[in-house]
């Protein structure tokens, strides 16, 4: 199964490179999943302003960076989502980089790793819940990031302060191997039945009036 890690920050001096670049490492020691890191700093994307929302937009989009971004994520059998928590909540470019595409997103299942105020639970909490408008499946394990982790994250890099990630490795085991059943489930029906419709459907277009 393909796996794609978002780093979801494009802040200067972001700290979520390396529990990313962490996760993904362990990602790749599994036999069963192909794992691509995806920086979002490499896809700048507008804020949505497509004239046809994605849900109706079938995957076409006026811009060609949110083209070549719904081609990327397309790819994907599942992703994990790194993020930091902002004043309670996700970094804004995260949010429109989910917002811009729809069906790209769909049937597919996605983990959170997180940091910041409580391990960055309530970051977790929120996008589980776009996750289910997006039409895909949460994973019931999260990893969140202790303080002993981000302090040492937060330390400048001269310093060349040892980070104890080791502190979740049994976590990250666990999220990873129920992350590969859900992809690979998810996969298969994907492959066996037909997609689930959106519950709004567009306006059919107006009739053209004849003339007078």
């Amino acid at each position: 199964m393909k796996i794609q890690v978002i780093i979801g920050s494009t802040r200067q001096n972001r700290v979520s490179e390396k529990p990313a670049q962490w996760i993904y490492e362990q990602a790749k020691t599994k036999p069963d999943l192909e794992v691509e890191l995806l920086d979002l700093r490499d896809y700048p994307l507008p804020i949505l302003d497509d004239p046809t929302v994605p849900m109706h937009a079938h995957g076409k989009y006026s811009d060609e960076r949110v083209q070549r971004w719904s081609a990327k994520i397309a790819e994907a059998d599942g992703f994990i989502i790194v993020s930091p928590e902002y004043n309670h909540g996700y970094p804004a470019v995260l949010k429109n980089a989910i917002d811009v595409l729809y069906p790209e997103w769909n049937n597919k299942p996605v983990g959170f790793m997180s940091y910041g105020t409580l391990g960055g639970a309530r970051v977790v909490e929120q996008l589980r819940q776009v996750a289910v408008e997006l039409q895909m499946a949460p994973i019931q394990r999260a990893l969140h990031v202790p303080g002993p982790i981000l302090m040492a994250l937060m330390k400048p890099p001269e310093e060349n302060v040892p980070i104890p990630f080791d502190m979740i490795i049994k976590q990250a085991d666990g999220f990873l191997e129920q992350l590969a059943w859900w992809a690979k489930a998810l996969k298969v029906a994907r492959e066996q039945q037909e997609p689930v419709k959106p519950l709004f459907s567009p306006a059919p277009p107006a009739a053209a009036k004849k003339p007078a």
